[in-house]
């Protein structure tokens, strides 16, 4: 009895110290830690991935500035290719007591970052703005922070993290606690044994009967003549008691066991079903890495660049142009807009559409430029469009540069495995039938002389068709025996890419200017331009010199790979009248 008390006021005790744990004593939800007040400042504040800590999920970046700021979300490479040089305030890492920082020395002004389509995500405040702060996909992210690119960026950051509330010593207490309490109880219940006193025979105060007497004579007759043997009651012992009340869950309920502790887990070891096979890497593996524009990126940048060029072609203003086109892309629709202010019956360029988005090819490597191909169709186009996206910098956004609508009866080339897409030396041969620069001249030299050394370099296609038809047409026609007639189609070098396709061949993007010459045979001749778009061009009904007509050519070709005896395909094509000039 003495001691049983005891052990009951220490079990519960136990008992309160792991439930304190838990409750009073729980560690915070979170621990925030801010960059120290009078750090240096740039034009740009970035936060490195190490300022996370150990987080895993989600953390919170809480940023106080004067002003306005933006805040961006991107690759950490990415992020430090648009910083570059500039100077800037880095938060390295996640101390005890503040946020670690370096600051690096450098360019005292950037460009404004808001709007890059490097961004995964962007956030504009003026003051204050919390942020949650979580990684899209694997890899390591960044966040970049500046005001408008001249002023300071905001130093006053802090992060919040989920903080390690585990209490391991909680449950232990909680449990055995509760097995001492029960311990306890069952002390309490055993009754206690007493010794006899002579004439007894331990069956507690109760004195023996002297014999001869009639109680002698009854007690004797109910035990069946033994004097020895006393009843007694059965007590559960501790132990079944501590089965009872756990298994019941009547107090502890339902929790791990203590028995043991745990063994360390074996190593892995290799399996068929482990196995990797050689050949391309798969999406999102070391080999290869994420895509370098990741699908929110993509739709951001397609609907940039259709609504630029819809507003362009609304107002029929080429400035409008600039900021997303480029190229062979700006050329054609550059010159379809002044043909069209003079030529009311011109014929406008296909729309550019951002969707249906039907393929895209997008390259993994770190590196500039950057070549993104799509094919979209909208729709206002009556075929799909293969849409040919570069970024020079990363401080430029990305630009069309060729938009192309595919011929009828073509296939578009296969995409490379994830990982193995990204550009293709132009001059080159590599591992092609022919370096993608020398397939844009033979298109070229073919367009020009259809009969020449490349007649058989290429295979049939409506666009070939459609120009070598209209060239044979011009030169037989009987109203043009008094003129010479001189078709030439030029490739323009600096605009020719090349990418790889999925069988190991190259896609080629090329552009050509093609001149239509027509001058008079004879002193007195005059090439007539009456009734034509190239009166409304020159202003002139006819032409004693000649004149000479200018068209861009933009093409998308399939370069089969080295050892193929199949030919060069024209897949896609656009062709736009630019201008006309009297000589």
């Amino acid at each position: 009895m003495k001691t049983a008390v005891p052990i009951i006021v220490a079990g519960l005790l136990l008992m309160l110290l792991g439930i304190g744990q838990r409750t009073v004593w729980a560690p915070a939800e979170t621990v925030t830690a801010a960059v120290a007040q009078g750090v240096d400042a740039g034009p740009v504040t970035v936060i490195e991935p190490g300022a996370r800590g150990d987080a895993e999920g989600p953390v919170e970046v809480t940023v106080e500035a004067e002003g306005p700021f933006t805040l961006a979300v991107g690759r950490t490479s990415d992020v430090d290719a648009w910083v570059g040089d500039a100077a800037h305030l880095s938060v390295t890492g996640f101390g005890e007591e503040s946020l670690e920082t370096g600051f690096s020395s450098g360019e005292a002004t950037v460009p404004d970052p808001s709007g890059s389509d490097l961004w995964i995500a962007e956030e504009s405040a003026d003051g204050s703005l919390t942020y949650r702060w979580s990684e899209p996909t694997r890899g390591d992210w960044s966040l970049l922070l500046a005001a408008d690119g001249e002023a300071p960026a905001p130093t006053r950051v802090s992060v919040t993290t989920p903080n390690d509330q585990s209490t391991p010593f909680a449950l232990p207490l909680v449990i055995g606690g509760a097995l001492v309490v029960v311990l306890g109880i069952a002390l309490l219940l055993v009754s206690p044994r007493r010794s006899g006193n002579g004439t007894g025979s331990g069956r507690g105060d109760r004195p023996e009967p002297v014999e001869g007497t009639r109680a002698y004579a009854r007690r004797h007759a109910a035990t069946g003549g033994s004097s020895r043997i006393s009843p007694r009651i059965a007590v559960p012992g501790a132990a079944l008691l501590v089965a009872g009340l756990v298994g019941s869950g009547s107090l502890l309920g339902v929790g791990p066991s203590l028995a043991t502790t745990p063994s360390p887990t074996p190593a892995p070891t290799a399996s068929a079903s482990s196995a990797t096979v050689n050949g391309a890497p798969s999406a999102g593996s070391a080999a290869s890495g994420p895509p370098v524009v990741l699908d929110v990126q993509l739709d951001r940048i397609l609907a940039s660049v259709a609504s630029t060029v819809a507003d362009a072609d609304a107002a029929s203003d080429a400035k409008l142009l600039t900021p997303r086109v480029d190229g062979a892309a700006l050329d054609l629709r550059t010159g379809a807009y002044a043909v069209g202010s003079k030529d009311k019956k011109a014929v406008a360029p296909a729309p550019v559409a951002a969707s249906e988005l039907l393929l895209d090819m997008i390259p993994t490597g770190t590196g500039w430029p950057r070549t993104v191909v799509t094919l979209t169709q909208g729709e206002d186009n009556p075929v799909p469009q293969a849409l040919l996206l570069v970024q020079e910098t990363p401080r430029e956004n990305y630009r069309l540069t060729s938009a192309v609508q595919m011929l009828p009866g073509t296939t578009f080339p296969s995409p490379p495995a994830p990982g193995a897409a990204g550009p293709v030396p132009i001059d080159d041969d590599g591992v092609l039938a022919r370096a993608p620069q020398a397939s844009v001249a033979s298109i070229a030299d073919f367009l020009t002389k259809p009969s020449g050394a490349n007649a058989e370099t290429f295979e049939e296609n409506s666009f070939a068709e459609a120009i070598t038809g209209f060239q044979s047409d011009v030169v037989a026609d009987p109203g043009n025996k008094a003129a010479k007639i001189a078709f030439t189609h030029t490739a323009q070098e600096e605009q020719t890419q090349a990418l790889m396709t999925g069988d190991g061949g190259a896609m080629v993007f090329g552009y050509l200017t093609h001149t239509y010459s027509s001058t008079p045979k004879s002193r007195g001749d005059t090439i007539d331009l009456k009734g034509t778009v190239y009166q409304s061009l020159t202003g002139k009904a006819s032409s004693g010199k000649g004149i000479d007509v200018n068209y861009g050519e933009a093409v998308m070709m399939y370069v089969p790979p080295a050892g193929s005896e199949d030919r060069i395909r024209v897949i896609g094509a656009a062709q736009q009248l630019l201008s006309a000039t009297l000589r």
